[in-house]
Parts: C-alpha cells; sequence; structure tokens
C-alpha cells in the first residue's frame, strides 16, 4: 500500500472500451484514483455522476480522473455510456488495484459480514507520489473536496 509522499505502483488494466490503461503513461499530470463497490448501484452511479460533472475542472487543473471497481469490462462499458462519464474506469477484476492500494476490507451489509471494496480515493501528484487519500467516503461533496486539493496552477 503507498504512503503519503512515497511512488505508487507501475499498474495497468483494462478499462471499459477494452483499451489498457498504464498508470505510468499518465506521469506528468495529476491522478484521481477512486476506487468504488460496484457499477449502477445509487452511491456508486452518485459519484461516478459527480467526478463527470466536475471533469471539466479537473482538466483544468491537468488532473486525470480514473475509477476502478472489480466489475468487468462490459459492465464498465455499459455504466459509462449510460452516465456518459469523460473517463476511464478500469475493471480490477483480479483485485490488483484493490490490494495494491488496500481497499477491500471487511464490510457489514445486512448484518452479514463480507469482503468488499471501501470507498476510497487516491491523489497522485505529476511526479508519481501519493499527495493525499481519503478512506470510508461519503459521496456527498466528496468529489469537490478532491478537486479542491489540488493546486491550481
Amino acid at each position: 500500500m503507498p504512503e503519503v509522499g512515497k511512488k505508487i505502483p507501475a499498474l495497468k488494466g483494462h478499462t471499459g472500451d477494452d483499451t489498457e490503461l498504464k498508470l505510468s503513461s499518465l506521469k506528468g499530470q495529476w491522478l484521481v484514483i477512486y476506487f468504488y463497490p460496484k457499477d449502477s448501484t445509487p452511491g456508486c452511479t452518485t459519484e461516478a455522476q459527480q467526478f463527470r460533472d466536475l471533469y471539466a475542472q479537473f482538466r483544468k487543473r491537468n488532473a486525470q480522473v480514473i475509477g476502478v471497481s472489480r466489475d468487468s469490462v462490459r459492465s464498465h462499458a455499459n455504466f459509462a455510456a449510460k452516465q456518459q462519464l469523460p473517463f476511464p474506469l478500469v475493471a480490477d477484476t483480479d483485485e490488483t488495484w484493490c490490494q495494491a492500494f488496500d481497499v477491500i476490507h471487511e464490510k457489514t451489509l445486512y448484518g452479514k459480514k463480507h469482503l468488499g471494496v471501501v470507498r476510497s480515493t487516491f491523489l497522485v501528484d505529476p511526479d508519481g507520489r501519493l499527495a493525499a487519500e481519503w478512506r470510508g467516503v461519503k459521496v456527498a461533496g466528496h468529489a469537490q473536496a478532491v478537486l479542491d486539493a489540488i493546486p491550481t496552477t
């Protein structure tokens, strides 16, 4: 798990349009990597919409947004199309990204415990170092808080 100030791992994965995304190819800009539990669920949809609605402002700050969940490429393609998402969604079906950022933990749903993705966001500086992290995210206002954490140039 990366620590604030340390380099993040050189991960790669397939996106909703089935292209390979390599984090190493995105150096030189800010990266917002947000992990969410499941495509097309209420909280995850709201979170994606908030990042979508602020996307132009993220780009003005030289930042790229990347969503990550354990859903399939096909699921991501459908979700991104339905929500008109302008940023990539990585299909982390083998949990490589989730494990690298330590976002899979025990959760309780309807009184039953299970392992699931804890909604988390990581801000990576243009040099590839972790600048900030948010864990156990509450959706309301979160995308704006992340945007506010990126310096204006």
